[in-house]
């Protein structure tokens, strides 16, 4: 069973709420802060340090700015959160295995 390997789980992605940010960017191509935080139902303080975590290796940009007077802020997959988070999901099929 040489494909089991939990060594190539990126755990910065494998969190809970890391994985939901990740798995909604891939078929968009930018969300809203609201949207990312009504879409997993958590709070803006624990979005904002799950958003961190992913800016910090590069996962993802956030964008802010303003919609006329009222501050907005955005969020994009980089390329290499793109790559990463394709590496995670063969990783991670590796380790689950074809399902009978």
């Amino acid at each position: 069973m040489t494909s089991y390997d939990i060594g190539k789980i990126d755990d910065v992605i494998h969190g809970r709420l890391r994985l939901g940010v990740m798995a909604y960017l891939v078929n968009v191509e930018v969300a809203d802060f609201n949207e990312l935080k009504t879409l997993l139902d958590v709070t803006q303080g624990n979005l904002s340090v799950q958003l961190r975590k992913l800016e910090d290796a590069n996962y993802v940009t956030i964008e802010k700015g303003y919609l006329g007077r009222k501050p907005r802020t955005r969020v994009r997959m980089t390329a290499t959160g793109r790559k990463a988070f394709a590496v995670y999901l063969e990783a991670l099929g590796k380790l689950i295995g074809p399902q009978n």
